[in-house]
């Protein structure tokens, strides 16, 4: 922490302690979803990371970008605002700012490549088909290269780090340009190309994919071909992108606004307050990703069902703790489990999985077989047929 002279002299809220008491709440609130969310998302990729398509390394690598800026920003601003002063000195806040420029133009960099990967892969097919996973990872790392870049530059004496106008938080010096030039042309080179180039790009890829879509159905039906069974999955992934752009932006887009009122026009008639609101909104960003894909994209979806379904019955059966060398959602066991058993529906059997009489490289063959049930005895169980069981409680069956 730095001394309490320089807390109290610079970094004290301009804004009311009942508003410092509002956003500390909103962040708390923030800090909790996005913990939870991009969490989650991480953990279904990565038990899906076989499958995943060079898309979707970008909403993986957003997940990251959001989940470090939770890491590193709601920490010291939530204490801070309901202390209604910043609490961790200089040093801290150069830090603090550094990691919030750096995360927020990743996430802004990443929604920009993501897009111009969408436009290729519908407008241009043929050279969008043969975008692998190697130049995802290429282009991942020119992202988090660029974003570094305006990141560092302030702490390299190109624009400023300082206090914001509100006071309980640290980010670009807004006001510098006023009166240094290094600050001005910082400011500028980040407006344009960071704000404004990323969302041109990005606006102009989704009207190309857009007029794609309307006026040539037969590129549509190319690049959604049965044949690489992708038949919806690009579609998809072309929606929920533009989902996410649209909630990141207008987020942000209040911030920049009331950023360039300040670093362009007369600073001291920019209110504390629409800072501290603008801030709000903007930190808002990092929960959209992971609830736009894990609601609304179905293999995302259904992995974490298939999870979170097979961790309930473990908890509600008791049975033995997982095992530390399975990755957690296996289903290995349950298919084994189930490919000795039957699915009935309206009464008529269905069989499931192989038969127990086949050998593992044997074609199925068809036989007649029992409705069977595993009953749970402690930690092990046995299979008997149906008209076997006594009258004993539904749970007892697996």
């Amino acid at each position: 922490m730095g001394n309490a002279s320089d807390t109290d002299a610079v970094f004290a809220s301009t804004i009311s302690k009942e508003h410092d008491i509002l956003m500390g709440s909103l962040y708390i609130v923030f800090c909790i979803l996005s913990l939870m969310g991009n969490c989650i998302l991480l953990l279904v990729a990565y038990h899906k990371r076989s499958t995943l398509k060079p898309a979707e390394f970008f909403i993986i690598n957003l997940a990251i970008s959001d989940l470090g800026m939770t890491l590193s920003l709601f920490p010291l601003a939530i204490p801070s605002s309901f202390s209604h002063r910043w609490l961790f000195g200089e040093i801290t806040c150069q830090i603090y700012a550094m990691c919030g420029v750096l995360f927020g133009l990743c996430s802004l960099t990443n929604l920009t490549a993501l897009s111009l990967v969408c436009c290729l892969k519908v407008c241009f097919p043929n050279y969008g088909n043969k975008f692998s996973p190697s130049h995802a990872r290429l282009l991942l790392v020119g992202v988090w290269c660029y974003a570094s870049v305006f990141a560092v530059g302030p702490l390299a004496r190109w624009g400023r780090y300082s206090p914001e106008p509100y006071g309980t938080a640290c980010c670009i010096d807004w006001q510098a340009p006023n009166h240094q030039l290094s600050a001005l042309s910082y400011i500028v080179c980040l407006f344009i190309f960071c704000y404004a180039l990323p969302c041109t790009i990005i606006f102009l890829s989704y009207s190309f994919i857009l007029m794609t879509v309307r006026g040539s159905r037969q590129a549509v039906q190319q690049h959604v071909s049965p044949q690489t069974k992708t038949t919806n999955a690009h579609a998809l992934i072309v929606k929920l992108s533009v989902a996410v752009c649209i909630g990141f932006l207008t987020a942000w887009s209040p911030y920049a606004v009331v950023a360039m009122w300040a670093a362009f026009g007369d600073a001291t008639q920019v209110p504390p307050d629409a800072f501290a609101l603008c801030a709000v909104f903007a930190k808002s960003s990092t929960i959209y990703n992971p609830i736009v894909y894990l609601l609304c994209k179905p293999n995302f979806r259904e992995c974490l069902y298939r999870d979170t379904s097979m961790l309930r019955q473990r908890i509600y059966r008791g049975s033995p703790k997982l095992d530390p060398k399975e990755p957690f959602g296996s289903t290995s066991q349950r298919n084994k489990d189930m490919s000795v058993s039957e699915r009935c529906s309206n009464g008529h059997q269905e069989s499931y999985g192989a038969c127990v009489h086949c050998n593992d490289n044997a074609k199925p063959c068809h036989v007649t077989t029992q409705r069977t049930a595993c009953i749970l005895t402690g930690s092990t169980f046995r299979e008997v047929t149906v008209n076997q069981l006594s009258a004993k409680p539904l749970e007892d069956l697996l």
